[in-house]
């Protein structure tokens, strides 16, 4: 999909999206990749036990703008991204309950389980 965006559309310099396998209506994998540049950046994998899965791609978007925003690398911005889609499908509605803390402590390397 990446490759017949940026062969259609050259000026575009960024391209990202979520990849997600869902298993069953709460359980999926989550993971993104996003083409920066140039260059291919592949998240993590992570196994989700979802509670709302509505939203997921849109805390995924201002996970991922947020990091390119605030200036990180594209491979940050990308688990930025990941993370806060990751949270975002554990609460219930489309609206993050998930702090900053929280998403860069699972961007890191941290866990998806709710921490309050």
């Amino acid at each position: 999909m990446i490759d017949r965006v940026v062969q259609q559309h050259p000026q575009v310099k960024i391209v990202a999206t979520t990849l997600r396998e869902v298993h069953s209506t709460n359980r999926h994998s989550w993971g993104a990749v996003a083409w920066v540049g140039g260059q291919t950046h592949v998240s993590l994998t992570c196994d989700l036990d979802v509670h709302d899965r509505v939203g997921g791609g849109d805390g995924f978007a201002s996970g991922f703008f947020y990091g390119l925003l605030t200036g990180v690398s594209p491979e940050e911005a990308l688990r930025l991204g990941w993370a806060h889609g990751a949270l975002l499908t554990t609460y219930p509605g489309d609206t993050t309950m998930a702090t900053l803390e929280q998403v860069k402590s699972l961007a890191q390397g941290g866990s998806a389980r709710i921490q309050r």
